[in-house]
């Protein structure tokens, strides 16, 4: 087999002039690759997946953004924050007699000239966070995979400055460089650019990668070839692809002027090469194609890395795991996997085997169908008999424990002042066209702890009745109400609620109110070692998936029972009924069975009746 032409990980883009060349020359019509890839994506997923190439590829970080050169292949994990439509851009174009690509890039590697062999192509823009609430176990940056291309001893040991590139792939005109640019300078002046003059530039006002912070790292993805469907708010993602992150673009008066002088027709297919009127042209052509998506928006995108996808593929809980262990859902490994867990949680709740057991069932939850405006499946807990002193002891175990064992979880402290000024929902800013993201805004299978012992008496304003609504509206209906200034859009979720508190909740209506009656708080947790704590994340991650059925003789004795119930107590409604079967499939998942057995349905009887008995 003849090996790749370019290597895929220093010089991907090299590797897509080459398969789009190869394309060419056989025959192919530049002109109708608008939704084909050319082979690019078999080439890469090859390098990645079948040449165990993933491993290699830096992951794109806060920290790791000073060392990766520009235009070699990176990784980023992250939640889809905000959707930015579509970008116009010229997807390949006819220089003298050559076609060429800009596909994969933000300017065009060779002069466009005016040639009339042009052709508009469009992308998806994606703005990409670090998912809210990441424990540090689940954190790619812990991978380790970090690796900088670098070509001297010098430039492994300083940050690489915006306008270095590599050689092999920048090959625009340098006569179409800003005249003002550092890099343009230099080469008038005949002096090379390296990173011993890095600091010297840096010194004068040279534009350098900015000072990041983990939580807050963006990162706006392109996406080629890809339906929308395939895409959602808030899913969890890792992209592969080319980096690219300039610093250099201002959002000043002059460019503004530049944009509106490029509004005249005749412009649009005379686009210059130069690196900025390039951008501001296509600006022009996404203001023209795409009203809702101003200047102001790419604006800011310019001051984040961008990276052109060649492959995406969604993450599971599973992925989120560094070291995820190769495991068998054999029923001995399942049985003992949850004995120990339990074990484990009744220790962290002070001897609480009852409320251990509905903790287990609680983390075990999720969302697997929705039955009009019912979430079927999801699991909600409310340990009330929480007092100040018993907070601060099994609060923080608690919050500890979920820590250790789930990818996404927060804690909101739930007091009149926070209900009066947080930010729950995410509110779109139409002056910069971005989804300003809130609180509940989070991946599917996050975690929040709620802790109401701090709650007191006040007077809640508009914006403290609208969050407390939201609350409610995340416990008893997994949605979640996007403001949109002139309307509001309720979006799914699937997330865990626990809430702590004195008495029971009367902001938020759990599924189950159990009060925590711990027999001592003095036995310490102790430590549990990463291979156990790896087990039981998959066991958590893997159960929680499961299919579940209801054979036919199991059905009659579900309904005998609720039956009798229901004749016993004329309170008990279709929610009760609703909250058993979904107790019957969490117990039965926690043995790894996809099947209701009469002993599951039985201990969920006797969890029940035990719950009651305590809120006598």
């Amino acid at each position: 087999m003849v090996g790749r032409e370019y290597d895929c990980l220093a010089n991907p883009l090299g590797a897509v002039r080459s398969t789009f060349e190869k394309a060419v020359a056989s025959g192919s019509d530049p002109a109708s690759f608008d939704r084909r890839d050319w082979g690019v994506s078999d080439l890469f997923r090859e390098f990645l997946f079948d040449n165990d190439g993933l491993r290699q590829v830096p992951i794109l970080t806060h920290s790791t953004v000073k060392w990766i050169h520009p235009n070699s292949l990176v990784r980023f994990r992250g939640m889809i924050q905000d959707m930015l439509g579509n970008e116009m851009y010229v997807g390949v174009y006819k220089n003298e007699e050559t076609w060429n690509t800009n596909k994969f890039t933000d300017v065009s590697q060779f002069p466009m000239g005016s040639s009339p062999d042009m052709r508009l192509w469009d992308r998806q823009l994606l703005f990409c966070v670090p998912v809210p609430g990441q424990n540090s176990w689940a954190d790619s940056t812990s991978d380790g995979s970090i690796r900088t291309y670098a070509t001297s001893e010098n430039e492994d040991k300083r940050p690489r400055e915006a306008c270095s590139v590599s050689n092999e792939v920048e090959m625009q005109d340098l006569s179409n460089e800003m005249p003002d640019s550092p890099c343009a300078k230099k080469m008038r002046e005949g002096e090379s650019f390296s990173p011993d003059n890095m600091t010297e530039g840096a010194d004068s006002g040279m534009s350098m990668v900015p000072d990041f912070d983990r939580n807050d790292f963006q990162c706006l993805v392109k996406i080629y070839d890809s339906p929308e469907s395939d895409l959602k708010l808030n899913d969890v993602f890792e992209f592969i692809g080319v980096l690219t992150f300039d610093t250099d673009v201002k959002d000043d008066k002059n460019d503004n002027h530049q944009l509106e002088n490029c509004f005249d027709h005749d412009e649009l297919v005379n686009m210059p090469s130069s690196k900025v009127n390039t951008r501001l042209c296509v600006l022009k052509l996404f203001k023209i194609f795409h009203d809702t998506f101003w200047f102001d928006t790419l604006s800011i995108c310019f001051q984040v890395p961008r990276l052109h996808c060649l492959v995406h593929r969604k993450l599971s809980l599973n992925d989120m795991m560094s070291s995820s262990p190769t495991l068998e859902p054999k029923p001995d490994l399942i049985k003992g996997l949850r004995e120990s867990l339990l074990h484990h949680l009744t220790v962290v709740l002070g001897n609480d085997e009852l409320a251990a057991r509905f903790m287990l069932l609680h983390l075990l939850s999720k969302v697997h169908t929705r039955v009009e405006s019912v979430a079927v499946g999801n699991l909600s807990l409310n340990l009330t008999n929480f007092d100040k002193s018993r907070i601060s002891v099994f609060g923080n175990r608690i919050d500890d424990a979920v820590k250790n064992l789930l990818p996404f979880c927060q804690r909101i402290p739930l007091t009149v002042e926070y209900l009066n000024t947080a930010s729950l929902a995410p509110v779109k800013d139409y002056q910069t066209n971005r989804l300003v993201p809130g609180v509940l805004q989070c991946a599917e299978g996050s975690h929040f702890t709620i802790d109401e012992t701090e709650l007191q008496s006040g007077t809640l304003n508009s914006k403290g009745v609208e969050n407390a609504q939201l609350l409610k509206d995340l416990m008893e209906f997994q949605k979640v109400d996007y403001d949109f200034k002139y309307y509001k859009m309720k979006m799914d979720a699937d997330v865990r609620l626990l809430v702590l508190s004195e008495g029971k909740s009367n902001i938020l209506p759990a599924d189950i109110v159990l009060r925590f009656l711990p027999s001592s708080s003095a036995n310490p947790v102790g430590t549990v070692d990463e291979e156990t704590l790896n087990a039981w994340r998959w066991y958590l991650a893997t159960l929680r998936s499961l299919p579940h059925s209801i054979g036919t003789d199991m059905q009659k004795v579900v309904e005998d029972d609720m039956v009798a119930s229901r004749q016993a107590d004329r309170n008990l409604g279709t929610e009760d009924f609703s909250r058993w079967l979904t107790m019957g499939r969490l117990m039965a998942s926690s043995f790894g069975e996809t099947c209701l057995s009469h002993e599951h349905w039985q201990m969920v009887k006797e969890m029940e009746r035990l719950r009651k008995d305590r809120l006598k």
